[in-house]
């Protein structure tokens, strides 16, 4: 019998991605509060936050775990904070724009807000980059939402040392054992999730 945790071998990415959003979409608003506030405890004790200055990071949507706690730490701190923009261009490579409190955000063409106007980091230049996930196992392996947006962004990090720490962020109903992997998946250097760290055994920060 497969445990809560175990994907089936046998199941499709399209098929996994559909089970692990609605179950993400099941919590409720109270279990999503207490996770974004377990989420940030958990992250501020890495280290990775106090030796960052620009940290990307993402708005929540769609019951995804929610790293707002984290923007206003970095806001009341003095540190950057950057969410990702769509290419004007519309080859599925993201670019970061500054956000502040103040900053104007409106809907791109999948309604999510975005920072106006841009005042964009390059992503080889920022220090760490929370990203949404749909799915993850411990290994480092993510899923998002199929739009491979992620991947092509970041798949120069495959070859230069210029590069930013890349951390998923996923409620811990969202973990499987092991992830079907695709050669153009850019693994992470580790997963918060509400309840811990994930870190990959190659990972320098063990």
């Amino acid at each position: 019998m497969l445990t809560a945790h175990k994907s089936n071998t046998m199941e499709t990415r399209n098929a996994l991605r559909k089970r692990k959003r609605a179950a993400r979409n099941q919590l409720t608003e109270k279990q999503q509060l207490h996770a974004s506030k377990q989420l940030a405890k958990l992250f501020f004790r890495s280290g990775l936050f106090w030796r960052s200055k620009h940290v990307a990071l993402y708005i929540a949507s769609d019951g995804e775990l929610d790293p707002l706690p984290i923007a206003e730490t970095c806001w009341r701190l003095g540190k950057s904070v950057y969410l990702p923009v769509l290419h004007e261009t519309g080859d599925n490579r993201l670019r970061f724009a500054l956000w502040q409190p103040s900053t104007r955000l409106v809907p791109n063409r999948y309604g999510i807000p975005e920072p106006h106007p841009w005042r964009c980091l390059p992503p080889w230049a920022l220090n760490l980059v929370l990203l949404p996930l749909v799915a993850f196992d411990p290994q480092g392996g993510r899923m998002g939402m199929g739009g491979g947006f992620y991947d092509k962004t970041f798949a120069f990090t495959r070859r230069s040392p210029l590069r930013p720490k890349l951390f998923g962020l996923a409620h811990e109903c969202q973990r499987v054992d092991q992830l079907p992997v695709e050669s153009w998946d850019i693994p992470l250097d580790g997963i918060f999730s509400d309840r811990q760290l994930y870190l990959p055994a190659n990972n320098g920060l063990q």
